[in-house]
């Protein structure tokens, strides 16, 4: 089952593929992960999603990533008397936080929490951007605002504040109940929403601690404004272009997707491109020539995955949609250009970067088939990534968890394996066992070998060995 690219697929689960059979078939056709989306359905649903993905793991005999994805606080005007209205540029607005239904000259706007952050000048985006408004005048409970962009507007849409950090904490109620449940399943990964600066990931730490990876999703201009601080604490980062594109002009996503993809791959931390990537592929068996160069930027760019969102979720086509981003990430990837590492200001003076740096060279001057890695935590793998090396990384673990959280990470291979590492030998051994039971080289072939002394022990990657393959013995090689 070993995938012949490097760049990784995140594929969303829904009503058009939650059953086991179509799950599968979505892994068949080259997801890598899946994402639970905890906006919709019930616990008992992502159960069953999550239960069902654990079997066809069992089945395949090999890592599959769970992640889910927290709602995050939902900021949405009220209800009207009579229905939907219709707003004209110039008309004035008066947002408040009484509880009565609203008409063309107010409208309720349950969330103090804006209003402590405005001031006049302001903007208010309103379903999606379709509707601006600019704020006059405002106090703790009220706004005054006047219609720039009008057009018809029904209860309980959507409200954007864009250039303003608000006094919210990334979890609701919700996401608090909905993490204490997905926690006792064993998520790999924790998207958090309406992430705004570094201080949201520290509190998404003590509540997660050490069970599953965080991965930032960056939809808020703030959270651009405070991007390298927000890099360094979470574990992974998404560009969630959705969000993003309606607090920023259009023309700034593309540039500011380019800017996250670099800052992560410095910082050697997984990045994910999200969002409307195949999106005529919900209701069309084949993308816009639009979409699949979308989908091929990402991967030029160094991202580590792509993700489905409706596409997957509750399109017509989820399978055919996964063939196609795959088909896509292969002709980029066969493609002449080839990723550099990281530039020589990004290397810090320690002993896995010096490595890692090293594996790169040495894998394209031996002409190694694999470079493996042995890992307990996965930070030996993650930094080998890091340097996208033309060789394949096999990843040897101990840890089913570390295997797991592998799996969005740029052309990294998983395999859980038992065999006990004791001493250098031992690690050989396996790493060519490993090396010749996956496909990775046949007798003869050169592989690059990097992990940790002491053994076991996280963060301390410094050893590297070239082996040259010779006949197997018997396989030492087990997948969960």
């Amino acid at each position: 089952m070993r995938r012949s690219r490097n760049a990784k697929i995140i594929a969303t689960l829904g009503p058009s593929s939650s059953t086991p059979a179509t799950i599968r078939s979505l892994f068949d056709a080259g997801v890598d992960m899946f994402r639970l989306n905890f906006s919709h359905g019930t616990h008992d649903d992502h159960k069953r999603r999550f239960e069902a993905i654990r079997g066809v793991e069992h089945d395949v005999g090999r890592p599959i990533g769970i992640m889910i994805d927290l709602q995050g606080p939902k900021l949405r005007i009220g209800t009207f008397f009579d229905g939907p209205v219709e707003l004209h540029a110039g008309d004035k607005l008066r947002l408040d936080l009484e509880n009565t239904p609203g008409d063309r000259t107010r409208v309720p706007l349950p969330h103090p929490e804006i209003f402590a952050a405005l001031v006049p000048g302001t903007d208010l985006l309103l379903d999606d951007g379709k509707l601006r408004l600019e704020v006059l005048e405002c106090g703790p409970c009220y706004a005054e605002t006047r219609v720039k962009i009008g057009g018809r507007l029904s209860e309980r849409k959507g409200v954007n504040v864009p250039g303003v950090i608000l006094p919210l904490s990334p979890f609701t109620e919700k996401d608090r109940r909905d993490l204490t449940f997905v926690l006792e399943h064993g998520p790999d990964w924790v998207a958090l929403s309406f992430v705004q600066k570094a201080e949201d990931i520290a509190e998404a730490r003590t509540l997660i601690g050490s069970r599953a990876l965080i991965m930032a999703k960056l939809e808020k201009p703030a959270a651009i404004e405070n991007l390298d601080a927000i890099v360094a604490l979470a574990d992974g980062i998404m560009v969630a272009r959705g969000d993003l594109g309606v607090e920023l002009p259009p023309a700034q996503v593309p540039i500011i997707q380019r800017r996250i993809v670099r800052a992560c791959r410095r910082e050697g931390k997984p990045v994910v491109v999200a969002t409307q990537m195949l999106e005529s592929m919900t209701a069309s068996p084949v993308p816009t020539r639009a979409e699949a160069s979308d989908v091929a930027a990402a991967v030029y760019e160094g991202s580590d995955a792509v993700m489905l969102s409706a596409e997957s979720a509750s399109g017509r086509f989820p399978v055919e949609s996964v063939v196609m981003m795959d088909s896509i990430i292969h002709g980029v990837e066969n493609d002449a250009h080839t990723l550099t590492g990281p530039k020589p200001e990004d290397f810090r003076a320690s002993h896995a970067d010096a490595i890692c740096s090293a594996l790169r060279l040495v894998a394209k001057l031996v002409s190694a088939t694999a470079a493996i890695a042995y890992t307990k935590s996965g930070f030996t793998s993650m930094r080998a990534a890091r340097e996208r090396p033309l060789a394949p990384i096999l990843s040897l673990t101990p840890s089913i968890a570390s295997a797991r959280q592998l799996t969005p990470v740029w052309g990294i291979h998983s395999v859980v394996v038992e065999t006990e590492i004791t001493d250098e030998a031992s690690m050989t051994r396996l790493a060519c066992d490993s090396a010749l039971a996956g496909d990775f080289g046949k007798p003869g072939d050169n592989i690059v070998i990097i992990a940790g002394i002491p053994f076991g022990v996280s963060g301390t990657t410094n050893l590297l060995r070239v082996v040259t393959l010779s006949p197997a013995r018997a396989p030492a090689v087990l997948t969960d």
